[in-house]
């Protein structure tokens, strides 16, 4: 593709920061130049009239009153819930499942309907502006095939892998496999899909992760069998993915459920090997830098410290905390604990496809937690929940997550529509200049909807279904 040059408002985070360090990396250029090579790279980003002339014969795409972003990544959401969201069961976690979740998953049992819902959880994903995103997928091969052939044919990133159950409630039992059909059908998935788009890890968009839906849906011998899956694949770049410390409603929630229920310390151990009683240890560990838990609402500080430790990442979904009334990921600790955190719309434990719109629910949560534990999220560290903080839970910032040089050109125009239009042209600003950008882009991400989600680019590609 030749070079092109695109005109608007540019919003990113420099570098590799922390999301401490979020506030000293945000770049805000209002009349900005964002430079995509043919091979999809980004060559060049500041301001328009510091433009190279080398780039003059560039295409341009003059996104006047627009603003660019680095792609939104959601580190968390449901395929095989494409349908589901926003399902109302009664109940808390356990009881949704049972009531509302496991039957309608089972309907991907039909190629037809499963092919139908990947076209429309690609498109979804599109006018969400999400470039990049770790899927829980169905438990259906099939479901999984369309997933992945839709999601290239999009131009889309995307790391997925059937969800492992090996046990459950009577509604479950149309998505649960024998012990030997978990890891035969998940080693397939891996060999067909993984890197499949290019066969190098490192280039490709597609690529497969090991997703055990949740402890209480597996048994010790499924983990020390997917424990022994991972550590073959390891070096491949494959991933896991699950959830972590969701609800823990007394005695009958998920949290002391798992505890109980495999006699372990902490609800972590049961994925880091030691799910024998006593947290004795089992098998291989299934925690490192291509690791995302999603939720980890509960958690111990040796939790949040073990996280640290091997890399693994957290996706945190405030949107479905709210909706299934789990509680509050408490925001000081989990940041103090040196945990890497992102944003996951966990779509459909709640209603939610768009990114900024978590990130937004985030700030709401946070600021109200009770006393001292109430924070004000800087809207700089929003923009790194959504968007390198996310990158870097894929164990992919050196590719995308960002406007640095080199990396690969994945970003979302913002056209200001309606409501949000009016907002960020009115609103007062401060005479400061810093505290009148940041007032700027905490506006926009928090007003930000689909209507004004223009544009969706990856590798500098628009993409489109």
């Amino acid at each position: 593709m030749p070079t092109h040059v695109h005109y608007g408002h540019i919003f990113h985070l420099a570098g590799s920061p922390r999301i401490t360090e979020a506030v000293d990396a945000l770049v805000s250029i209002p009349d900005g130049a964002l430079v995509v090579g043919e091979d999809g790279t980004i060559l060049f980003v500041g301001e328009r009239s510091q433009l190279p002339d080398l780039y003059a014969s560039a295409r341009a795409h003059d996104h006047t009153g627009g603003y660019l972003l680095p792609g939104f990544v959601d580190t968390h959401i449901h395929f095989p819930q494409t349908y589901a969201g926003a399902s109302y069961g009664g109940g808390q976690l356990l009881e949704w499942l049972t009531q509302c979740i496991f039957p309608s998953e089972a309907e991907f049992a039909d190629p037809e309907f499963a092919a139908d819902a990947a076209l429309e959880f690609t498109r979804r994903r599109i006018a969400a502006g999400t470039t990049a995103a770790m899927v829980f997928g169905s438990a259906f091969p099939h479901a999984q095939d369309a997933l992945f052939r839709t999601t290239l044919k999009a131009g889309l990133r995307i790391v997925s892998g059937r969800g492992i159950q090996t046990r459950g409630p009577d509604s479950a039992q149309p998505l649960i496999t024998s012990e030997g059909d978990a890891i035969r059908l998940t080693r397939a998935e891996i060999e067909q899909w993984h890197a499949a788009d290019t066969g190098d890890v490192s280039t490709a968009l597609l690529h497969v992760a090991i997703v055990p839906r949740f402890s209480l849906a597996v048994t010790p011998e499924t983990l020390r069998n997917l424990g022994e899956l991972y550590d073959e694949f390891r070096d491949r770049g494959v991933y896991v993915h699950s959830h972590l410390n969701e609800n823990d409603r007394p005695a009958t929630g998920e949290v002391d459920t798992t505890k109980q229920d495999f006699h372990v310390n902490t609800y972590l151990d049961t994925y880091d090997g030691k799910f024998l009683p006593g947290s004795a240890v089992g098998g291989k560990s299934l925690l490192g830098r291509r690791t995302i838990l999603a939720h980890c609402v509960h958690c111990q500080d040796v939790e949040l410290a073990r996280m640290a430790e091997t890399g693994t990442s957290i996706s945190h979904c405030p949107v479905s905390q709210l909706f299934l009334g789990s509680g509050t990921m408490p925001w000081k600790r989990t940041v103090a604990s040196g945990v890497n955190i992102s944003a996951g719309t966990d779509f459909g434990g709640g209603d939610e496809w768009l990114i900024p719109r978590v990130v937004g629910d985030a700030f709401k949560q946070h600021i109200s937690e009770a006393g001292d534990d109430g924070v004000s999220i800087h809207p700089a560290e929003m923009l790194f929940l959504a968007t390198l903080g996310g990158a870097r839970a894929l164990d992919m910032e050196d590719r995308f997550g960002n406007f640095d040089l080199g990396k690969e050109a994945d970003f979302v125009v913002v056209q200001p529509a309606g409501a949000l239009k009016g907002l960020l042209r009115n609103a007062l600003r401060s005479q400061e200049a810093e505290l009148a950008r940041e007032q700027t882009l905490f506006a926009l991400l928090m007003g930000i909807r689909e209507s004004s989600v223009a544009e969706v680019y990856v590798q500098g590609n628009r993409v489109g279904i």
